[in-house]
């Protein structure tokens, strides 16, 4: 796992998301490296080849509030623990910074994002969105 930036494989992550990703369909390729450019970014990658596997993407200011958005896991090696690993490196490189709130959104992984410690909002109706579709 490294958040150096010039790991990244850009090529792949764009194809990923905008082909794969229920919630990136379509994102354009300068859209993914515009956010790339403004994000601190996770890669994750195979021991043995150095092919990139998975990816992250945080929102932050390191002060008060992350958002983890962009988590995508290659179908080739999910079902192995690398989202759940994914999740607590996250949440471990963000601890020393005493977020008061890292948040997420998934429509279907909310087991995966537990084991890592995250819970649903507990007053969910005092949040609200622009923008949302």
């Amino acid at each position: 796992m490294s958040t150096d930036p010039g790991r990244l494989d850009r090529e792949l992550i764009h194809r990923w998301l905008s082909e794969d990703a229920y919630w990136a369909l379509g994102r354009s390729r300068e859209k993914q490296d515009a956010a790339i450019e403004g994000s601190l970014n996770f890669g994750v990658y195979d021991a043995v080849s150095g092919l990139q596997v998975a990816y992250a993407r945080v929102i932050t200011d390191r002060a008060t509030f992350a958002w983890l958005c962009d988590v995508y896991v290659d179908r080739g090696v999910r079902g192995k623990g690398l989202g759940t690993a994914l999740a607590g490196a996250v949440r471990d490189h963000l601890a020393p910074y005493g977020l008061r709130r890292i948040l997420l959104a998934t429509a279907d992984a909310h087991e995966v994002y537990a084991k890592a410690g995250f819970e649903p909002l507990a007053a969910p109706e005092k949040w609200m969105a622009l923008g949302v579709q």
